[in-house]
């Protein structure tokens, strides 16, 4: 937890810092349950900056995270046939090597700079991702909101999706590092993993 120091971190820190005044804005001039929805997506735009992503990555996934939260308040999921198809592609696989980099330092995974821990786990997190953002969104309609649009079809295809792409996220994450060169020090002195 550095000050930021180059323009991409600013810019990353100004995502986060947009993130919280949405919330503030959504509630005044919009709903409360839309406040809501921007508010989830907070702890999401944190990560990255815990986690110390690089900058790059931490811009893409913030205005990644950032818009799919946007696009319910503003209703693009329903106005814009393959707006959802799209968020679900690029958020399910940002959120994933967030997610991937979160477990490795954890000790959970094993060390990512072994391709194939990537290519097999980016996908299951990614579809594990998806189906509790399909859970989300159906308590959503069954308690909150009836006018959600949740069908079947629909909740198969966004899982789909987004375990496509966090398939082709795994396939990047094998050949390039999001986390900081630091992070790294200690993988080099670890034992070789199976994966």
């Amino acid at each position: 937890m550095r000050p930021p120091s180059s323009a991409l971190e600013w810019i990353a820190d100004g995502i986060r810092f947009l993130g919280l005044i949405s919330v503030v804005a959504a509630f005044v001039w919009w709903t409360p349950t839309d406040a809501g929805i921007l508010a989830l997506a907070l702890p999401a735009l944190l990560l990255p900056r815990l986690l110390g992503i690089v900058p790059g990555f931490d811009v893409f996934y913030g205005v990644t995270v950032s818009v799919a939260a946007w696009s319910n308040v503003l209703d693009l999921y329903t106005s814009i046939a393959w707006w959802d198809l799209l968020i679900h592609f690029l958020a399910t696989a940002a959120i994933a090597a967030v997610g991937f980099v979160a477990l490795h330092r954890s000790d959970v995974v094993p060390n990512p700079t072994r391709r194939r821990s990537a290519i097999i786990l980016l996908p299951v997190i990614g579809l594990a991702i998806s189906a509790v953002w399909e859970m989300v969104e159906w308590a959503g309609k069954t308690f909150v909101a009836p006018d959600i649009f949740v069908t079947y079809q629909d909740t198969i295809g966004d899982m789909a999706v987004g375990g496509a792409g966090a398939l082709l996220m795994g396939f990047a994450l094998a050949r390039v590092r999001i986390e900081r060169a630091a992070h790294h020090a200690a993988d080099r002195k670890e034992a070789s993993w199976p994966i």
